[in-house]
């Protein structure tokens, strides 16, 4: 049995084992933090390691106190599931971790998980649940967000995640290839572009996407808004694409987990940030080509609050060269140059997401 007191790896050791425990004590967090005290006791009292979801080298839940008086038990065998993510990209990336076992670890009475965050209790979201089926699963999940006794959790090693895990351990990658969508089939055009810009303001995003939406339509690609759509279509869409451009996001780890190697895929920064590096080798390792990374910021447009880039900055598009880097790829044929994003336009987004006044942003060069 491999060690479990270091950061699990791609090519095997623990991310790769399960072990069962029986009579164990699932701790949820208290309290919403980035590290956590929480996880697995084992039946003697001893942490279960292999139960931390680790970001990078260092895990993000750790031991917990043994909670007080009698808990409440839940009868069954139970796959552990980990962290429940409530935001869509860490959900993808972190909570997903664990699901690579469900075909090795039956028979199964659910899929069992705790909150990231305390305050939304047990609520398990409708997306969490689609994805979860789109895995052929037809498991019930439960959150547990009070200490609980379980008769017996079945604890896959933590098979993909971010860090150097991104790259998804052999088991992880072969379960989402055979199981992952499996029943969609492709349907869509042959040239997608993924937007960002129905999004929230909050979200953060790239200025001038708009107008870049304009230019890539007169090259026949179509403009995708994945929020707007269900699971299903997001992935028959994804199946169907020849080519694929979008900014640096979350729709793309969902793309990643079906794409495969004779698709093209560019990827636009949106921001300087050293987690893309996390989505770069998630999207290469799991469909066996690299992107294309092109970075055509002319600047970042941040929150007033704030000092650095962030996932609410906005980059300001380099247009002019954004479209050079396409057409010398492939992605794009020849055509007049791209006209910059003009004072006007910036002035109308920021507007558009409400972001003027004392929310005004400002410009940031990196």
């Amino acid at each position: 049995m491999a060690r479990a007191d270091i950061k699990p790896e791609p090519d095997g050791g623990w991310s790769t084992e399960i072990v069962t425990l029986k009579n164990a004590t699932v701790v949820p967090p208290l309290k919403s933090d980035m590290v956590q005290p929480a996880g697995i006791l084992r039946e003697d009292g001893k942490y279960a390691l292999r139960g931390a979801l680790w970001r990078g080298g260092k895990p993000i839940t750790v031991q917990p106190d043994p909670p007080k008086g009698p808990l409440p038990e839940l009868k069954g065998r139970w796959l552990w599931g980990g962290v429940l993510w409530a935001h869509f990209g860490h959900f993808l990336a972190e909570s997903t971790s664990r699901l690579w076992a469900l075909d090795r670890a039956a028979p199964l009475d659910g899929i069992l998980f705790m909150p990231k965050r305390p305050r939304l209790g047990d609520q398990v979201h409708e997306f969490q649940r689609t994805f979860i089926a789109l895995m052929d699963s037809d498991l019930p999940i439960r959150v547990l967000a009070e200490p609980h006794r379980v008769e017996q959790i079945v604890l896959p090693g933590q098979g993909f995640g971010l860090g150097a895990i991104s790259a998804g351990t052999e088991p992880f990658r072969a379960a989402f290839h055979d199981r992952f969508g499996a029943d969609v089939a492709p349907d869509g055009p042959k040239r997608l572009y993924i937007s960002r810009s129905a999004l929230s303001g909050k979200r953060g995003g790239m200025m001038g996407e708009e107008k870049f939406e304009t230019y890539l339509t007169d090259h026949g690609y179509q403009v995708f808004h994945p929020q707007k759509h269900d699971m299903r279509t997001q992935i028959a869409r994804y199946k169907a694409a020849e080519q694929v451009i979008a900014g640096d996001g979350s729709a793309l780890h969902m793309f990643a987990m079906v794409g495969r190697p004779e698709q093209q895929v560019a990827m636009v920064l949106r921001r300087s940030s050293n987690v893309v590096g996390n989505l770069i080798t998630h999207i290469t390792s799991f469909t066996g080509r690299a992107p294309l990374v092109i970075k055509a910021l002319r600047c970042e447009w941040l929150p007033p609050d704030k000092k650095r880039a962030s996932r609410m900055s906005f980059g300001e598009l380099d247009l002019p060269l954004l479209q050079q880097a396409l057409r010398q790829n492939g992605f794009i044929g020849d055509g007049p140059v791209w006209e910059p994003v003009t004072d006007t336009e910036r002035a109308q987004v920021f507007e558009d997401k409400g972001l003027t006044g004392d929310k005004a942003y400002v410009p940031w060069q990196f």
